[in-house]
């Protein structure tokens, strides 16, 4: 029988360092799974788990106006070009909802016995969830354990669900993977464990636990995002002409001249040669993958950015939305252009797939991909697309085929150190990296064109 001995009040937390007020002679277990933890959590802090229930990490969604209409838009209804949809994988899915039991559509978002608190507040690095049981943790975590050792969350904590969606390590973003737990400031002068060791929330501020940030996907009109400028002024530099280059050039443009250091990211993920018994020619199990229950994938290191403008928003296919098969459909991509006086150069990974799509509907399909009727286990595309359609409420004529896509995400971490900034010729220079053309130049600025 677990026993709170005393309540201990948010205001005791310390707020400067990674640590939060001890709770281990607080807290008895042991406990039956882990909503009791939250239970015990509930006595003291149970402003903290109404606040929480109010932000995207609980509900993952948020009203926002997506091409003039209202509506509900989040990781709830969105599709990517990863695993395309949480429409019937919730019991995957949800292991990064930061909850409990999430196994179907239906989920009662209300109770609050559900909240995960030790996923973000595990202190003791031992917590963990795995994509097979709806977001409860792991048989092997100790319970009482962790909720003793309770702590303000670190690098760590976000990294768990951050770093590792899209089916492995540094998988979708590029620039959040696991290197980032502990990195040094070559890798991320901001993060840099043995020097400003920023955690995550130093950038991503937080209030009543609605944490700041921004995706293009999930947040199309850019509420809550973070800048640069909440910590360095609008012109940092000595050199006027690089002051100038700030109006339009993003920070991150010339600090993060590469992203995915050390971690490989995904770069592309072709679902057209998955149920497939025979390896596809080139795959060397190393940057180029192949599972017959996922198709291709390839991986690269050190990769240059794609520059885009960007004024803040973002365009999306949503779910139903017809398509080109014969151009690749933008899943995410960044809005602005070289006229709009908002927008910014920044830059962007690219994300390259091939997604099954409804050849007589002309939209993408969501597919059934978890569970024992699901495609990594059956590896019938037929199978998975009526269940998945059926879980989205669209129509399946029966028909399927593969179309291309490509889907765009911020880089904003792995800042380098100042020395290792993009200099002059990196964009001006004979073979420089930007692509003009593309941003709407008649050439190189710097020759007036």
């Amino acid at each position: 029988m677990k026993k709170i001995f005393l309540c201990v009040s948010a205001a005791l937390l310390l707020a400067t360092t990674a640590y939060a007020t001890d709770h281990g002679e607080f807290i008895e277990g042991p406990f039956a799974d882990a909503s009791e933890v939250t239970k015990t959590c509930l006595e003291c802090h149970e402003d903290a788990a109404i606040d929480f229930m109010q932000t995207p990490h609980w509900t993952w969604t948020r009203k926002q106006v997506v091409d003039g209409k209202e509506m509900d838009l989040g990781k709830i209804n969105v599709m990517n070009n990863f695993c395309t949809s949480i429409s019937s994988n919730h019991v995957h899915c949800s292991e990064c909802h930061a909850g409990y039991g999430w196994a179907e559509e239906e989920y009662d978002f209300t109770d609050k016995s559900k909240v995960d608190c030790l996923v973000c507040h595990d202190g003791t690095g031992t917590y963990h969830k795995d994509g097979d049981n709806s977001g409860w943790p792991t048989e092997h975590v100790n319970l009482e354990a962790v909720a003793k050792g309770v702590a303000l969350p670190v690098r760590q904590n976000c990294n768990s669900c951050h770093a590792l969606g899209g089916g492995g390590n540094n998988a979708k973003h590029g620039d959040i993977s696991l290197v980032l737990d502990y990195p040094d400031r070559s890798i991320d002068v901001h993060m840099d464990a043995d020097g400003n060791d920023f955690q995550c929330q130093t950038c991503h501020e937080t209030d009543d636990h609605y944490i700041s940030g921004a995706n293009l996907q999930t947040a199309t009109d850019g509420f809550n995002a973070i800048s640069c400028e909440q910590c360095h002024e609008a012109d940092p530099h000595a050199e006027s002409r690089l002051n100038d280059h700030a109006k339009r050039v993003a920070c991150q443009t010339c600090h993060i001249p590469v992203y995915a250091k050390e971690d490989p990211t995904q770069m592309d993920w072709d679902w057209s040669t998955a149920g497939k018994d025979e390896v596809p020619e080139g795959a060397d199990g190393k940057i180029v993958r192949y599972a017959k229950s996922t198709g291709t994938q390839t991986w690269k290191t050190d990769m240059e950015p794609t520059y885009h403008w960007f004024n803040g928003k973002a365009g999306i296919t949503l779910i139903g939305d017809k398509i080109d098969p014969n151009v690749p459909t933008r899943m995410a991509y960044p809005l602005g252009d070289i006229n709009d006086k908002t927008a910014k150069i920044h830059p962007f990974k690219v994300h390259t797939g091939k997604q099954i799509y409804d050849t007589k509907n002309m939209y993408f399909i969501t597919n059934h991909i978890y569970g024992e009727d699901g495609f990594w286990e059956t590896a019938d595309w037929q199978r998975s697309a009526k269940i998945g359609m059926e879980a989205s409420g669209l129509p399946y004529s029966g028909e399927y085929g593969f179309a291309p896509t490509e889907m765009y995400w911020r880089i904003d971490h792995m800042v380098a150190p100042a020395d290792q900034a993009l200099g002059c010729l990196d964009c001006h220079g004979d073979n420089g990296r930007m692509d003009w053309a593309a941003l709407g130049y008649k050439g190189d600025p710097i020759d007036g064109k």
